[in-house]
């Protein structure tokens, strides 16, 4: 298969990109103030409600092809990790709403030429569920975020009902053989966050080449999650504590995999709402994530990972440079919220440049 280069020129920025993000930040941090006044601390402005904080290894393998040897996957070895499962609302919210799902994951140990600012040799991958981001661009962010900004002073059955009737809705379309990115990212199943994939829903540049990103369950013991569905009637936090429980008993392995750019009018850059067919290019692994039986849970950790530590695309190798529209936004947007966040509970933000920094 052919795949095609990176180039500066791929991308194609609209002449009122920044107004934009500055709207998306404005908005975004006028949600965060909302949220703080009613839960007297500022959270994280997405995905604030964590259901893990654990450690472990990123293990990229010898003899990977040329195309996929790249970045920080081009040369073998074993990295520590550090990673945040964790709900998509920007506000702690109980888990009969069940929205998209985050996992950030930070490397640690990666030498090379960084972006503008950061200045530790780590590397960042931000996903989610859902192969797209339903927003599509830039503009489509703001858009999308204006109506959940004026829907956060809502009461939560509100939310539970909003996020009730999208999961009813893919249920249906699922009957027709198709789904609702849209529908997920409001109404996602009551699924186990270790059964699920995750992804980078927009490109970033993969040395190269281009590429987006997924870690995908790679253990029976995840697999055999597959059914298992949440009674948030039971159990409001019932996301972590299913979580915590299977971290305690069991090892965790994602596969990490990239999905190659090869098709310019079928895999757009700039329209992360678009999902590239995997018929044109599937998900390849480039390496193994595995999170060994822990305490995913302690107090200490817990409260390093939400109130101190940061995670965001823009703590990348220029060799995975975020691309597109969104996620030109996201890296503008995510610092903004978490100066906001670690200003508003006057703890100092820290780009952790180490393994040793985490609390066991």
């Amino acid at each position: 298969m052919t795949y095609l280069r990176y180039a500066p020129d791929i991308e194609k920025p609209a002449a009122d990109e920044q107004e934009t993000i500055d709207g998306i930040i404005a908005g975004m941090t006028q949600q965060s103030e909302t949220v703080e006044k009613r839960e007297h601390h500022a959270v994280r402005a997405s995905h604030a409600k964590s259901s893990a904080c654990v450690t472990g290894e990123l293990t990229v393998p010898a003899g990977l092809p040329p195309e996929l040897a790249q970045g920080l996957f081009a040369t073998p070895g074993t990295h520590p990790v550090a990673v945040r499962f964790a709900q998509g609302p920007g506000e702690t919210l109980g888990d009969r709403v069940s929205t998209h799902r985050g996992m950030s994951i930070k490397v640690f140990d990666v030498p090379g030429e960084k972006l503008p600012g950061h200045a530790v040799d780590t590397q960042d991958f931000v996903l989610a569920t859902g192969t797209t981001f339903p927003s599509g661009t830039a503009a489509g962010f703001l858009r999308d975020g204006t109506v959940i900004g004026k829907s956060t002073g809502l009461p939560e059955g509100v939310k539970s009902a909003v996020s009730s009737t999208m999961r009813n809705l893919n249920k249906a379309l699922h009957a027709f053989g198709t789904e609702s990115a849209f529908a997920d990212f409001f109404g996602h199943p009551y699924s186990h966050p270790l059964a699920d994939s995750y992804f980078s829903q927009a490109p970033v540049r993969f040395g190269d080449y281009v590429a987006k990103l997924g870690a995908v369950p790679a253990t029976e013991s995840q697999r055999s999650l597959s059914e298992w569905r949440l009674d948030p009637h039971q159990d409001e936090d019932g996301f972590r504590h299913a979580t915590v429980a299977f971290f305690r008993e069991n090892e965790v392995v994602f596969e990490l995999k990239a999905q190659l750019w090869a098709d310019a009018e079928r895999q757009p850059i700039e329209d992360a709402s678009v999902d590239w067919p995997v018929s044109v290019s599937p998900y390849l692994t480039v390496a193994t994530l595995r999170l060994p039986r822990q305490d995913a849970y302690s107090p200490d950790r817990v409260r390093y990972f939400d109130e101190v530590m940061t995670f965001r695309p823009a703590h990348s190798l220029a060799a995975h440079r975020p691309l597109g529209s969104v996620m030109r936004a996201r890296l503008q947007v995510y610092r903004a919220l978490s100066d906001f966040r670690h200003r508003e509970n006057g703890v100092a933000a820290e780009d952790t440049a180490g393994i040793d920094r985490i609390p066991t």
